[in-house]
């Protein structure tokens, strides 16, 4: 069975972008999901997974969390991030 993993969304500088989290690799996989202020659709991380060689694993959900472009400063701007397991595609 292939290792599960974490895929992450988030929008900065005005586009979303996703990303597999690998651990002990000088870079993670990526994809630009284009600008705008419209969260991309399901399908459309999906598509994006599916490019990078990934998949969600079965019953896998997004779920989003709530960060800040400065840590530890009240006034700074909220950064949203989904996050969803998944699996390397195919296997």
């Amino acid at each position: 069975m292939a290792a599960v993993c974490t895929a992450q969304m988030a929008r900065r500088r005005g586009r979303w972008r996703l990303y597999v989290v690998l651990f002990h690799t000088p870079a993670w996989p990526e994809r630009d999901l284009g600008g705008g202020a419209a969260v991309p659709t399901v399908q459309q991380r999906s598509r994006a997974l599916q490019a990078l060689g990934y998949a969600l694993i079965d019953g896998a959900r997004w779920e989003w969390t709530e960060d800040s472009e400065t840590p530890d400063d009240p006034a700074s701007a909220v950064l949203l991030i989904a996050s969803v397991t998944v699996r390397e595609a195919g296997a």
